[in-house]
């Protein structure tokens, strides 16, 4: 692991690799720090709640290299699931629509990676933050609009199959900046004729940067000499 800031280096600018974990937002991330350290700072990349791993952290002066660690290059590995779809792509809502799956042959799966491989167009889920006519999309779609999003060019550099264990199929992807890896589990499900989501998701790397090097919040605190206050007890009154 790299030698990690001190306080007082943030301050005057510092990246920050934040291991994060499931069920925590980006910004549950971002403001753990600023409420410990009181301290300028953004990130680079949002992470969906219930996926894990990398987020670069920017503070004071080094919040002017946000944009330049956004466009890098990401890789994840995560699990499809097959045989169901979820209306968000992912475990955020319930697996609906459910198919047959156990007929798919390994060397089918396999096969089916190719057609997902180089320069493809993705249509981003409709529940993502991408905006139309000015609304985040998934305010849209939670309030019942129809909401339809146009594809968009993005490169897929690696996609390798990790292990098969159906219905469950492991993966990791190296891909462009602006791939929803959501988008590719379902799509990998449609095109195989039996459905899919995203059951697990952990961004490995950005960049030169590696979820090896991230520090958990947990770890973090610990470095920084902060220590969870346990709640008093107030003494029983006697009788």
């Amino acid at each position: 692991m790299q030698k990690l800031p001190a306080k007082e280096e943030l301050k005057d600018g510092a990246v920050i690799l934040i291991d994060k974990p499931r069920k925590w937002t980006s910004f549950d991330a971002v403001n753990m720090v600023k409420r410990l350290v009181k301290v300028k700072i953004g990130h680079a990349g949002t992470l969906d709640p219930l996926a894990t791993g990398l987020l670069i952290c920017c503070t004071g002066k080094f919040t002017k290299k946000i944009s330049e660690y956004q466009k890098q290059d990401k890789e994840y590995t995560g699990i499809i699931h097959l045989g169901a779809t979820t209306p968000t792509y992912d475990l955020e809502s319930k697996p609906d629509n459910e198919k047959p799956y156990a007929h798919l042959t390994e060397a089918e799966i396999r096969d089916n990676v190719k057609q997902f491989t180089g320069n493809i167009m993705q249509v981003p889920p409709i529940h993502s933050a991408i905006k139309k006519e000015g609304e985040r999309a998934y305010d849209l779609a939670r309030a019942g609009v129809e909401v339809k999003l146009d594809p968009r060019p993005v490169v897929i550099s690696e996609f390798e199959i990790l292990k098969i264990e159906l219905p469950e199929v492991h993966f990791r992807v190296a891909c462009s900046t602006g791939t929803y890896i959501r988008s590719l589990a379902n799509d990998f499900g449609a095109a195989l004729g039996c459905g899919g989501y995203l059951q697990e998701l952990r961004r490995t790397k950005i960049g030169d940067f590696d979820v090896a090097d991230a520090p958990t919040p947990d770890q973090w605190k610990q470095h920084w000499g902060y220590e969870e206050r346990k709640p008093v007890r107030e003494a029983k009154p006697k009788e």
